[in-house]
């Protein structure tokens, strides 16, 4: 397993070691003790959580506040999104930033997303199967989000905004400024 830090402190993409041969493949997907001696301390991870969405979907951007706030390792089983993450801690040097990556099946990168922040991904093969796993259950009235065309983060999607599909509820997000004043 290979860690590999971005730009936001503590968010991380992990590269599963793969065994190939003329049979096919076999990785390792989640393995609790190496996962921990790469992140550095202990993690729970309590609930597993798959979507499966057609191309152009966008869900998020998602996070839970307070005590029920999530830390997520997240991957794609099948098809490839465009992962985003943005830096929600007021208190950190990389807050208000994003970063964003290609994930799929075939790539078999994992992304591990650090409490405290807001998380999304656009769909952009026919079909994605995305997986991840959540340090806490979902709560409903800690459920929150930042709209996905947030002027002030400036996310860059690569897709055409006319192709895009959202939920009602996701189109309805606040905006950066009105989360963090």
């Amino acid at each position: 397993m290979n860690r590999i830090d971005t730009n936001i402190n503590g968010c991380f993409v992990v590269e599963p070691r793969v065994f190939e041969d003329e049979r096919g493949l076999f990785f390792e997907s989640y393995n609790q003790r190496r996962f921990e001696e790469v992140l550095g301390k202990k993690i729970d991870f309590v609930q597993d959580n798959q979507s499966n969405s057609k191309k152009g979907v966008l869900r998020g951007l998602h996070f839970q506040t307070g005590e029920h706030a999530q830390s997520k390792l997240v991957r794609v089983l099948l098809g490839e999104v465009l992962d985003v993450v943005v830096d929600l801690r007021q208190n950190s040097k990389t807050f208000g930033q994003h970063f964003t990556i290609k994930l799929s099946g075939d790539n078999k990168k994992m992304l591990f997303i650090p409490k405290g922040m807001a998380h999304g991904f656009l769909t952009l093969s026919k079909e994605a199967i995305f997986a991840y796993k959540c340090d806490d259950y979902y709560h409903k009235a800690s459920e929150n989000g930042v709209l996905y065309d947030d002027q002030t983060l400036g996310i860059d999607w690569k897709y055409p905004t006319n192709e895009m599909i959202l939920s009602p509820k996701d189109m309805q997000l606040s905006t950066f400024k009105e989360l963090f004043p």
